[in-house]
C-alpha cells in the first residue's frame, strides 16, 4: 500500500526529523517506516527518531536540533566552526546541563561527545551558528577558548596549540570577556600562565 501523503514534505515540515507518533498521526506505520527505511529515505537515529536523509540538505545539524535544542556547541566542534582548529571533528561536541535526563543523550548517529555543565555556566557566552542553514547554539570565540584551558589535559596537543593561536590572532576575539569567563570557570590561573603572554 502506497504512503498517502508526501512524506518528504512531512519531514521537512518537522526539520527533517520525526517521532514516531508524529509518524503515526499522519497515519505513517511501522511497515511504511521499514519501507523507508529500506529504499534509504529516512535513518533511525534513536529509539523513536527518524531522520530524513534523501535530498536533504540540513544534514546532521538538522538532528542535533531537534534532539537537543538546549545544547551547546562546543570544544572541537565549536573550534572547527570559528577557524582555530583545521581537524574535521569526528564527533558533535555538546555541552548540556549536567542535570539532563541521561536517556537523551545516547543516539545512533551522528556521533556525539557530551560535556555535562553546571546550570548557572551553560549559558556563559551563548550565541548561535549557521551549520548548513540551520541554526544551533554555540559558544562564543572566548567561552571556547576558556573551555579548551579547562579540558586542556583531554584535548590533543596540536589541536590545543593551534586553537590558542588562532584566537590570539583573531581580530574578533573579546580580550574582557575571555577574562570575565575565566573567572566564571575558575580557568584564571591557566589564562594568565597559557595566554596572557600573548596578548
Amino acid at each position: 500500500m502506497a504512503i498517502p501523503i508526501n512524506i518528504k514534505e512531512l519531514f521537512e515540515q518537522h526539520g527533517f526529523v520525526m517521532r514516531t507518533a508524529e509518524l503515526r498521526a499522519a497515519r505513517i506505520h511501522y511497515a511504511d517506516i521499514q519501507r523507508l527505511i529500506n529504499d534509504g529515505q529516512i535513518e533511525k537515529v534513536k529509539q523513536g527518531y527518524y531522520h530524513w536523509i534523501e535530498g536533504a540538505k540540513a544534514g546532521e545539524a538538522a538532528i542535533i536540533k531537534r534532539l537537543y535544542p538546549d545544547a551547546v556547541i562546543c570544544m572541537e566542534t565549536a573550534l572547527f566552526y570559528y577557524g582555530y582548529s583545521d581537524r574535521t571533528p569526528g564527533a558533535w561536541h555538546l555541552a548540556v546541563d549536567k542535570n539532563i535526563a541521561r536517556y537523551r543523550v545516547p543516539i545512533n548517529y551522528p556521533f556525539v561527545k557530551i560535556y555535562y555543565h553546571e546550570p548557572d555556566v551553560l549559558a556563559l557566552g551563548l550565541t548561535q551558528g549557521d551549520f548548513n542553514g540551520t541554526r544551533l547554539n554555540i559558544y562564543d570565540r572566548d567561552r571556547c577558548i576558556c573551555d579548551c584551558l579547562r579540558y586542556m589535559h583531554k584535548m590533543d596537543r596540536e589541536i590545543f596549540n593551534k586553537a590558542i593561536q588562532g584566537y590570539v590572532n583573531d581580530t574578533k576575539k573579546n580580550i574582557p570577556n575571555l577574562i570575565r569567563y575565566a573567572e566564571a570557570l575558575r580557568a584564571k590561573v591557566k589564562l594568565k600562565n597559557i595566554i596572557e603572554i600573548w596578548l
